[in-house]
């Protein structure tokens, strides 16, 4: 257990709900908990799976990793991280969730062979990379958001093939990816030997192009790939869409009054705060 003063809060952080009964730690500027997360994680607890082990790649402050813990209250988890700030936030968030015997975070980068290795198998693997390439935009002075925004460690090709090569036999890859380039997840999934049997686009507004592909791969041949109906996030005036209220309501947490999208156009960080 960490030392009481790993849970107190300062100023610069707060608490938020996950779930009905799981708490994250942020800060109230920075890298925060976003759309992304809670979709990908709602994607994989639905997948009709029970997992025994599951691994989060880039696992940030610990939100899919905590979110699939609290629906799968019977299986082992692994979150692997390589900036220490997140490593930290992780820690202290498995904590403040009492999980500490049955999560584990590993300082790490995932792009290291070797340590996946160690790491042994899973039969299910979550990942929310970052989509936005360095040259896209600029980049944030706080690391931690830069990390969390921009494909500084890798993109999607790089959570690919970590997937691939710890993936148990009839395990899942759950995972988002950038909506463009159109074709870039499924070469990416393809170059790791993993197959796509799900694939469906996320719209941030009614209104607005895909922002984000939620991907669902495995290492065996399967059927052909479900393309699954848009999800739509928010309507034109930036109310959520039922689809949107449904998945929040699933993790338990209460609906709040809702109030204008926090979405601001051209600026690329604010997609993945459209909670």
């Amino acid at each position: 257990m960490s030392d009481n003063s790993d849970m107190r809060i300062d100023p610069t952080e707060q608490n938020i709900a996950l779930t009905a009964d799981f708490r994250l730690i942020q800060k109230r500027r920075g890298h925060r908990y976003s759309a992304d997360d809670m979709i990908v994680a709602h994607l994989a607890a639905t997948r009709g799976v029970t997992p025994s082990r599951v691994l989060d790649l880039g696992c940030g402050l610990g939100s899919v990793l905590l979110i699939t813990a609290w629906a799968f209250r019977q299986a082992r988890f692994v979150g692997i991280e390589a900036l220490s700030e997140h490593v930290e936030y992780a820690r202290r968030n498995v904590a403040l969730n009492h999980c500490e015997s049955r999560i584990r975070i590993v300082e790490g980068d995932l792009r290291d062979a070797t340590l996946l290795e160690s790491l042994g198998r899973f039969d299910l693997i979550t990942g929310s990379p970052p989509y936005f390439l360095p040259e896209s935009g600029t980049l944030c002075a706080d690391p931690a958001r830069a990390a969390a925004h921009f494909e500084l460690r890798g993109g999607i090709e790089d959570y690919a093939k970590a997937a691939s090569a710890v993936l148990a036999p009839k395990g899942l890859f759950v995972c988002c990816a950038g909506a463009t380039p159109s074709q870039r997840s499924a070469i990416a999934f393809e170059e790791a030997r993993l197959t796509m049997i799900f694939r469906q686009a996320v719209l941030p507004r009614e209104d607005k192009d895909p922002f984000l592909l939620l991907l669902v791969g495995q290492k065996e041949s399967g059927p052909a790939c479900v393309e699954a109906e848009p999800l739509i996030l928010r309507h034109a005036d930036g109310s959520r869409t039922p689809e949107h209220i449904a998945i929040r309501k699933w993790t338990g947490v209460t609906q709040r009054k809702q109030g204008k999208s926090r979405e601001k156009q051209g600026d690329v960080g604010t997609l993945r705060t459209l909670i």
